[in-house]
């Protein structure tokens, strides 16, 4: 019997339970045998099976079935999140924001362009954006300079502070109102 072919990994079953994670470093997980999404720069999108309220399972190649379409796999489990995860937007102390969840899904913001782009409309501006962990995502208008230098201290803090496993980036990202797409952030 193929792994995907036993009960708990009955793609019907678990269809409704995957979710995508941004991710950089990978820990004891194989990008040979998980399915893996390119994001931007270093970053990839993972996937998970959620088993329990706190218990996540990576999702392996020989948990699918043969023929899976990744892409299509990415977009259903965008829709989970979506329905099963409220993303929150907070003010920080030093005059940013923050996107708010579940504790595991805030990197996973990343992957709504909407979300980026209501408070592009909002703010009027740029948004450069930093997912130092999997449960902290900061973000400033690109413009206000201070509050960016401010964000990204923050971000290196929360980085350098984290567990690896829930380490994301140091790497700076932008949302930009005019190109409507996230992509790495270039100083200048």
């Amino acid at each position: 019997m193929k792994k995907y072919e036993e009960e708990q990994y009955r793609f019907e079953d678990i269809r409704d339970k995957i979710y995508p994670w941004v991710r950089k470093e990978f820990g004891d997980i194989s990008e040979k045998d998980s399915p893996v999404v390119s994001f931007i720069k270093d970053l990839r999108i993972i996937f998970v099976i959620k088993r329990g309220e706190d218990v996540f399972e990576v999702l392996k190649d020989d948990m699918l079935p043969p023929d899976c379409d990744v892409e299509a796999l990415y977009y259903a489990s965008c829709e989970n999140l979506v329905r099963d995860v409220e993303f929150v937007i907070a003010n920080t102390w030093y005059g940013g924001f923050a996107m708010l969840a579940d504790g595991w899904h805030e990197a996973s913001s990343l992957c709504f362009k909407h979300i980026w782009q209501v408070c592009v409309d909002k703010l009027k501006d740029d948004l450069v954006i930093m997912a130092p962990t999997k449960e902290t995502v900061v973000f400033a208008p690109a413009s206000q300079k201070k509050i960016v230098e401010k964000m990204t201290e923050h971000g290196k803090q929360a980085y350098a502070q984290a567990k690896d496993v829930d380490k994301i980036s140091n790497e700076l990202m932008l949302f930009s109102k005019d190109r409507k797409e996230l992509t790495a952030y270039e100083e200048g």
